[in-house]
């Protein structure tokens, strides 16, 4: 009975170890990682909890405490302790169950049960957990002073250090300032108890201040222009209240039977209009031959408190010339925005579903409605669908100036060889088609190559280059510009014959264009060798799109215009006669010049003599009242920039002595006011000839 009580007392006493362990390891994980998380992330509190949930369940997986039993403590006890014999697990017997030689066997061990360092195996863990907790401990003692607030902590935080910094007049007991934002932000009402305001735009603030003694009279200036008398809500003239709606920024001030309180700021958070910013397509794009008459709209809206609403508006422009017509369609995306402040839209667009066929152009752009009903729109975008017969045309070829030669123009012949033969595919043989294939790949390698003279390639090894687009010029990123280096200006436009791009007196829009349409020929010769004329026929038709717009570039067009002169009257004319001249008169309205900023700058030069701390005389007093004005003014618009400069003014004027602070708050402002003078041209102190007189008599001392 003694040795099943050991084993039992064993068995609990591991138990009790390993659970301590376990706490002690998955406290000390979680506090640590909780508390670096809070500190970089920002992380709640749930954290805590969630660490120590996962780190307990992998402890539990590895040491399951419910296993552990009266056989699991006879294995330890026979592995670690070898002068018990393996023999522990008799002790576990019933005493009648024993043999002569089992129970001499338990007589000879029950004195050798060890009574120390039964559990040796567990004190390395033990101490590894336990050192882990105190970092833990540590790290959260100390990491939660230097936790990364959230931006409304962070605002409360603000809010809070203005509140101690607010000047309260001795009379006033209490007060409480309830603001109502507007409907269209979706937030609730709410007070404070600071003076200084942070509202919405047209939001209401209710102010209501209790006195500790009767008042008498009591007058609110807003922006020091607006007054307004306040009654007393009860008879002890000791309860006040008034309300106004915060439509723009500024300051007030309190004045109670004559003693004017600090001033306070009014900050009002402005609604911007919703920010649109169109993904796809691009500002301009160009639907070739041989692609789908489809595009597809992608753009990310954002706003400040919800969308109400967006579509597209998309205008249709058919014909040429006169007989342009245009069609205006809305087009809105089936999707709802529930006032949500930042939305993904997409809209695909079939254009022929619009009606629109090749020629046609087709000008969108989107806008969209906030919740407060401000409308904001983007930029207009433009789709080009390319027309096959205004290309294959010979319209323009035969006045302006040519850029591109004659034989440039054979990509039309080119075209209208490959159209042929995809037209005769089913009547002729495979061989006869791949013959004609490989042919017309030859004839536009020709035609390439002779190009690409024009570019200065003399060589087949970098002629086209693999641009893809020739709106993004040459490829090529040249940094930045490096304006006044006249090296650069003109290695960008001389002819040099050891650089191939440089061959050539083209500007570079013009090489990058002519760059692009080689470009495509090399696609095209490509389909063309490979015997897939179809695929060849969409980079034909860009190469001579390309060539087109090049040749309409370098065509010049002037206006027509008509003169109109005065009608003569020929009874006055060769007469003579004068009496309806009269000499020139010039009207000029002189305006009255404006002193303010020359009587800041004389303030500036007063606040440095009294640096010493020297009070102000009566008429320097006067010029501080007088930049009171502009201050006023000033801090109206920007309070948050000028309001401290017009309470250290004030100060100036009704202190004896400056302090250095104030005008230094003082200075800094006036310094914004004025702001920097620009430089004019000094005149020469003498001319050529006191120059010439100066230097011929420096020679006469010498």
């Amino acid at each position: 009975m003694g040795g099943k009580t050991y084993i039992s007392q064993l068995k609990a006493r591991r138990m009790l170890l390993l659970s301590l362990q376990g706490l002690a390891l998955s406290l000390g994980i979680s506090l640590l990682t909780g508390s670096l998380a809070k500190y970089i992330f920002g992380t709640g509190n749930w954290f805590y909890f969630a660490i120590f949930a996962l780190v307990a369940g992998v402890f539990l997986c590895f040491h399951p405490l419910w296993k552990i039993n009266e056989q699991h403590i006879v294995r330890h006890l026979d592995c670690h302790f070898p002068e018990l014999e393996e023999s522990t697990g008799l002790i576990l017997k019933p005493q009648a169950k024993l043999g002569t030689l089992e129970q001499l066997q338990v007589g000879k061990i029950e004195p050798l049960l060890p009574k120390k360092n039964i559990f040796n195996d567990l004190n390395l863990k033990n101490w590894i957990s336990y050192a882990c907790l105190m970092v833990g401990l540590t790290t959260y003692l100390f990491i939660p002073a230097r936790t990364i607030h959230s931006a409304t902590d962070q605002e409360d935080a603000v809010h809070a250090n203005i509140r101690k910094e607010e000047k309260v007049l001795p009379q006033i007991a209490s007060y409480t300032v309830e603001i109502t934002p507007p409907a269209y932000t979706g937030k609730a009402s709410r007070q404070q108890n600071q003076l200084y305001l942070k509202a919405e735009l047209d939001a209401k603030a209710v102010w209501s201040i209790r006195t500790n003694k009767a008042i008498r009279n009591f007058r609110v200036f807003f922006n020091e222009v607006e007054q307004i008398r306040l009654k007393p809500l009860n008879q002890d003239s000791t309860l006040w209240n008034f309300s106004r709606k915060l439509d723009k920024q500024g300051f007030y001030q309190l004045e109670l039977d004559g003693k004017k309180s600090d001033l306070y700021q009014i900050e009002v958070i402005p609604d911007y209009p919703v920010k649109i910013n169109i993904i796809q397509p691009k500002p301009q794009h160009t639907i070739d031959i041989g692609e789908r008459m489809h595009i597809s709209i992608k753009a990310q809206l954002n706003d400040d408190y919800g969308i109400a609403g967006a579509y597209i508006s998309a205008t249709m422009a058919s014909g040429k010339g006169e007989s342009v017509s245009f069609t205006e369609k809305k087009l809105p995306f089936e999707i709802s925005f529930a006032n949500r402040k930042s939305i993904a839209l997409q809209k695909p667009i079939d254009l022929r579903s619009l009606g629109m066929k090749p020629g046609d152009e087709l000008y969108f752009f989107i806008q969209a409605q906030d919740n407060k009903g401000q409308l904001s729109r983007s930029d207009v975008y433009m789709v080009n669908i390319v027309d096959t017969a205004e290309l294959m045309s010979m319209a323009g070829m035969t006045s302006g100036v040519n850029l591109v030669p004659e034989y440039f123009r054979s990509q039309r012949q080119i075209i209208l060889d490959t159209e042929k033969l995809l037209g005769e595919r089913s009547s002729i043989s495979t061989a006869d088609f791949n013959k004609r294939s490989n042919g017309l790949a030859i004839d536009q390698k020709l035609l390439r190559l002779r190009y690409g003279k024009f570019l200065g390639e003399e060589n087949e090894t970098s002629i086209g280059g693999d641009h893809e687009d020739h709106d993004e010029h040459d490829g090529h990123d040249h940094g930045e510009e490096k304006f006044g280096d006249v090296q650069a200006i003109m290695d960008r436009y001389a002819h040099k014959h050891d650089i191939a791009e440089d061959a050539t007196f083209f500007e570079p829009d013009i090489k990058a264009q002519l760059k692009a349409v080689l470009n495509e020929m090399w696609k095209s010769e490509l389909q063309l060798r490979t015997y897939k004329a179809q695929e060849a026929l969409p980079f034909e038709y860009k190469a001579l799109r390309l060539l087109k717009d090049l040749q309409q570039k370098s065509r010049a067009y002037v206006a027509k215009t008509t003169v109109k002169t005065a009608a003569l009257k020929n009874e006055k004319r060769l007469t003579g006669d004068q009496d309806k001249i009269l000499a020139p008169r010039q009207n000029a309205n002189l305006e009255n010049k404006d002193d303010s900023r020359e009587e800041l700058r004389t303030l500036l030069s007063l606040l440095n003599l009294h640096r010493d701390g020297k009070a102000f005389a009566t008429n320097e007093k006067a010029l501080l009242q007088s930049a009171q004005r502009d201050l006023i003014k000033a801090a109206s618009s920007h309070p948050e920039s000028y309001l401290d400069a017009l309470k250290s003014l004030r100060s100036l004027t009704q202190t004896k002595f400056p302090r250095p602070k104030d005008l230094d708050v003082v200075a800094k402002a006036i310094y914004q006011l004025i702001g920097t003078i620009p430089t004019k041209p000094q005149p020469q102190t003498g001319g050529t000839a006191k120059q010439l007189s100066d230097r011929y008599f420096n020679h006469l001392k010498n």
